[in-house]
């Protein structure tokens, strides 16, 4: 759930660490989009987040995206769960 404060021009994640929260069908999805070069910062940041055990506790599962554009000009994504 990233937001945007107007004020100070920056944008904020949920608990610092991801952009979107899914809720649907009993589960609860927690996602953090990035570029694929840029994944294993994420994936750190993430891990060394004092909110994971308790986001893993509940049960969430979250998801890291990463966005890459392929020799023929599409977009792909490679994704990693923790």
């Amino acid at each position: 759930m990233e937001s945007y404060n107007a004020f100070t021009k920056r944008k904020k994640d949920l608990f610092g660490i991801f952009d979107i929260l899914a809720i649907g069908n009993g589960e609860t999805v927690a996602i953090q989009l990035t570029s694929k070069s840029n994944m294993s910062t994420r994936i750190k940041k993430i891990s060394e987040s004092p909110m994971l055990p308790e986001v893993l506790r509940s049960n969430w599962r979250i998801l890291v995206f990463g966005w890459y554009k392929k020799e023929n000009g599409r977009y792909d994504y490679k994704e990693f769960e923790f």
